[in-house]
């Protein structure tokens, strides 16, 4: 990969197989080490959330930040593999572990609002829209569509439904949306 000067500061070369469009920059050296670690959703009750997530979408539980003072908790989960799993560190080594990771999701629970019968949180899709979803990519999208059916998980757009096949979308207890792809579905 070639080096080439951006603002004065030196970069290397998007990679020559990557998508370039308007307003793709070289890589700053400076962003050396940064990681794209999570996103966060905020969620009415953290039990539901932590059911859906953990028991229906299969991720691990690998921090929980409390901040009573402030009136919030903060729940980090991830998608791990069998090896990641079995290997998983314990402790202060499992909250670096989580840090260091990428594709984190973080819900954060603002105490109260899972005794409020009619609040919600704004999934961003609808007006102003804003946030749109996050995204699973699933071996068999058939046998995930089958799973959720299995589970009762609501479908915003199941993977026959519009013009774009092959996609499905889910909702959490929140209404937010969750993509499902399979990988080789999306050539």
């Amino acid at each position: 990969m070639s080096t080439s000067s951006n603002n004065n500061n030196d970069a290397l070369d998007q990679p020559a197989s990557s998508v370039n469009t308007d307003g793709v920059q070289p890589i700053s050296l400076q962003t050396t080490g940064f990681t794209f670690n999570h996103t966060m959703l905020r969620v009415k009750d953290p039990v539901k959330s932590l059911e859906f997530y953990t028991g229906v979408l299969g991720m691990t539980l690998l921090a929980v930040k409390k901040f009573p003072d402030m009136g919030f908790d903060l729940y980090f989960l991830a998608k791990l593999t069998e090896s990641e799993r079995e290997n998983l560190p314990t402790g202060d080594d499992l909250e670096i572990f989580a840090f260091r990771q990428r594709g984190i999701l973080e819900l954060t629970h603002n105490y109260g609002t899972e005794t409020k019968a009619d609040f919600s949180y704004h999934d961003g899709n609808q007006e102003p829209q804003g946030f749109g979803h996050i995204c699973f990519s699933v071996p068999s999208l058939d046998e995930a569509v089958a799973w959720f059916d299995k589970n009762d998980v609501e479908f915003k757009k199941r993977p026959e439904d519009g013009s774009m096949k092959n996609i499905a979308f889910i909702k959490d207890v929140d209404g937010y949306w969750i993509e499902i792809v399979q990988a080789d579905l999306m050539g």
